[in-house]
């Protein structure tokens, strides 16, 4: 394997050399946009890939906002159907964004989704800062959706996840265009927004817990 691609391996390869086995990648998908839940994943590649490397499948793995749509879906079907990759996912919805924040949420996502995981993460490598109370230990990566495979892969599953659910929505909630924006404040949202009104109770965050947050 060509030595960019063991680059994105490195940070879990330290920390399968120190004998942990399950390393876990985890990422949000949802900070940004004005409507709609908050999506997390938790991904854990085999230890054994210290060897061999990443499969060729999975060359090309990036930040999901990197990605095309064709690439998202793709490595989404390559990676929750692995039999050796071990994946969760967890999401937080509107009511709960609107109680504790928007960054709080998504940490409780993240949080929620390795919980899932069995066995429980030895170690959780996390895109950008340290979260000071998730009770994992934990290598903190600015922009670690660009530096690890197993925070790319979160990042899809999350994204790919949203995406998902924005679909749904859009089908109870027609004329807002949450299929095409996925939420996000884009012109065609606000115009929306403005002409039908916040009517999706249940849909919609309050904008003031959406704005200025880091869009993923």
């Amino acid at each position: 394997m060509g030595a960019k691609y063991w680059h994105r391996l490195s940070h879990e390869s330290e920390l399968w050399q120190q004998g942990l086995a399950s390393v876990a990648g985890v990422d949000e998908a949802g900070c940004g946009p004005l409507a709609g839940p908050v999506v997390a994943a938790a991904v854990v590649f085999p230890c054994a890939w210290l060897q061999t490397g990443l499969p060729s499948k999975l060359r090309g793995l990036n930040d999901s906002k990197q990605l095309t749509l064709e690439q998202r879906e793709s490595f989404y079907s390559v990676i929750t159907s692995h039999p050796d990759i071990r994946h969760a996912i967890a999401s937080v919805d509107v009511e709960m964004i609107d109680k504790i924040n928007i960054r709080q949420a998504a940490w409780r996502a993240m949080n929620l989704a390795l919980d899932q995981l069995e066995p429980r993460a030895e170690h959780v490598l996390v895109d950008g800062l340290r979260i000071k109370w998730l009770p994992y230990a934990q290598t903190a990566l600015v922009d670690g959706d660009c530096k690890s495979y197993s925070i790319a892969a979160a990042s899809v599953l999350a994204k790919v996840t949203r995406d998902r659910m924005m679909a749904e929505l859009d089908q109870q909630y027609p004329g807002y265009g949450f299929a095409e924006h996925k939420g996000y404040g884009t012109p065609q949202h606000v115009a929306a927004i403005t002409t039908l009104g916040q009517n999706a109770n249940t849909t919609f965050t309050s904008v003031g817990t959406s704005i200025g947050s880091a869009s993923s």
